[in-house]
């Protein structure tokens, strides 16, 4: 599995993050909706990058263009609820692909441990298209990969890049294990090396879902 890190290099996208991990802005819902959302603008212009393109003919006022056009079939899948500014910001940028939705989430017990339950899933075909898989934040990396197999349960995606913008060490040690490793590249914002007894990246950014949308009950 290859792993980008964009944080490692010098951007604006630098500032969306700490704006989004810092406890006083996050309180405006709207800017940390908003940050996040351009956080998936740009992963998706570098994304764009390592697409497949093919020369097309654009008819002008005054003639014929030249143009380099991107030629992969593009499906954008996220996790229900906190992936839903980041879905938007990729949308922006590939807006004429395709979308799925998966709704997955943590089943507490009383000890703290989890499973991840996924009861709902909407998609096109991924058949041979390229998969950009998006979630605000990889913790375990346990329900990325449930969504994964989820998805490609009859059908198999050329290229799949994940959109994790904050990610724990042990997140990504779990997808390199779980994962195609040809196939599949993640793009992160941000490694942070510990994870709470809950599961929770520190310092992270709390609940990505709860700040955009309101607690849950």
């Amino acid at each position: 599995m290859t792993i980008i890190n964009l944080g490692e290099q010098n951007s604006v996208l630098n500032k969306f993050v700490a704006e989004i991990r810092d406890q006083v802005i996050q309180k405006d819902s709207m800017r940390f909706r908003r940050n996040i959302e351009r956080i998936g603008e740009i992963f998706a212009y570098e994304i764009s990058r390592k697409l497949n393109y093919e020369s097309r003919q654009v008819t002008t006022p005054l003639g014929i263009a030249e143009c380099r056009i991107p030629d992969d079939k593009i499906v954008i899948a996220s996790i229900l609820r906190a992936a839903l500014p980041l879905h938007t910001g990729i949308l922006n940028i590939f807006d004429n692909a395709q979308n799925a939705f998966i709704a997955a989430y943590r089943k507490y017990s009383k000890d703290n441990s989890f499973t991840i339950q996924i009861e709902y899933a909407s998609k096109p075909s991924i058949e041979g298209k390229t998969l950009i898989l998006a979630d605000t934040m990889l913790a375990t990396g346990s329900s990325v990969v449930l969504t994964y197999n989820r998805l490609c349960e009859t059908e198999k995606p050329e290229h799949t890049h994940l959109v994790c913008p904050i990610a724990s060490r042990n997140g990504i040690e779990y997808i390199s294990k779980h994962m195609p490793h040809k196939s599949v590249t993640l793009w992160v914002a941000a490694v942070d090396e510990e994870l709470t007894n809950k599961s929770y990246i520190v310092p992270g950014l709390g609940d990505a879902g709860d700040l955009a949308f309101g607690s849950k009950l």
